[in-house]
């Protein structure tokens, strides 16, 4: 969209803060919709589907954050002119601009239009699974060009609020530097797809085969004592936190907003769990020594969100009660 000068929207002062805007796409299915609500949820002005002539005002009109939803259901939709208008609006510094995508693997697509008897917007005459492939390579280039991607195939509901509420809360802590994501996990249920360095913590002494604990977690006392009697965990989490100590002022350096790391072990909620409470402390502790700037919240540094992925499965839904996977019983 073109806007002459006369027409062209006022820009903030240069000393006020930047406006966020998020704009969430992703595949149908993914739950767009859901993060959406989300964002909404949290104080942002959101706009489902508007059409795109319309895109560039929504974002750099208003005062409040802003979340935006655009799929290939968008009037006019082209992905090459989305990303061209980010480019172009990235550089206003009147704004905080971010690109979220959605996905989630085909059987779990495929199984969601299945439950809600859905047509795809792709295939409204023909088989959902080609409407799913279609949209893949359709959405290619806003993959690709993404600062965020979420992976929702076996996510549920209130991980992934508490995702997004780590991500985009709009405090000041959540504004400045870069987030480090720390993730357990359980190996049997698969690794976190967003992850981008992962640790394995399987070889530590497993609570699960004490009676006593096998049904408490790693953030239990009984369990975190059980977890670190092991002889080599001490030298396992001194490494791992010297490796990031190296690596995450780099990450930092070079502009990166997001780092997800993750560690599991074969039930995901003993040992990965233990493991990730501790690094978490330990790089928070790390972040006031930094720089001038971290401590002063100037960006240098980061601030840690902790997700236990199987411990979020089974948080009551709707409801009711989540079940356990039988493939996850151990620690």
């Amino acid at each position: 969209m073109t806007i002459l000068a006369e027409e062209a929207p006022a820009i903030p002062a240069p000393t006020a803060a930047p406006r966020r805007v998020v704009l969430v796409t992703g595949l149908s299915g993914a739950g767009k919709a859901s993060i959406l609500r989300i964002l909404e949820d949290l104080g942002y002005e959101a706009v489902d589907n508007p059409p795109l002539r319309l895109m560039e005002d929504l974002m750099v009109r208003g005062e409040r954050p802003a979340a935006i939803g655009v799929d290939s259901r968008s009037r006019g939709f082209d992905p090459e002119a989305i990303i061209a208008l980010l480019a172009r609006l990235k550089r206003n510094p009147a704004l905080r601009l971010e690109l979220v995508f959605a996905y989630a693997d085909e059987a779990s697509l495929l199984r969601r239009y299945t439950e809600t008897r859905r047509r795809h917007p792709l295939a409204p005459t023909s088989r959902v699974s080609d409407g799913v492939t279609a949209e893949i390579a359709l959405m290619a280039p806003l993959r690709e060009a993404a600062d965020v991607l979420l992976d929702t195939s076996d996510i549920a509901l209130p991980m992934l609020r508490r995702m997004i509420e780590q991500r985009f809360s709009g405090s000041e802590q959540t504004e400045a530097g870069m987030t480090v994501s720390l993730i357990s996990f359980a190996y049997p249920a698969g690794l976190p797809r967003e992850a981008e360095l992962v640790f394995d913590a399987r070889f530590l002494r497993n609570p699960h085969y004490d009676p006593i604990l096998r049904h408490k977690t790693g953030l239990d006392a009984e369990v975190a004592a059980y977890v670190e009697a092991d002889p080599d965990f001490a030298q396992f989490v001194e490494k791992l936190t010297d490796l990031l100590t190296l690596l995450l002022p780099r990450f930092v350096q070079e502009g990166k907003k997001y780092a997800s790391i993750a560690v599991g072990c074969t039930g995901g909620k003993h040992r990965s769990v233990r493991v990730v409470q501790l690094l978490a402390e330990r790089l928070r502790a790390l972040q006031p020594g930094l720089s001038q700037g971290a401590a002063e919240g100037g960006g240098n540094g980061w601030r840690v969100a902790v997700t236990h992925r199987e411990l979020s499965r089974d948080l009551p839904q709707n409801g009711g009660n989540a079940s356990r996977p039988a493939q996850q019983a151990g620690g």
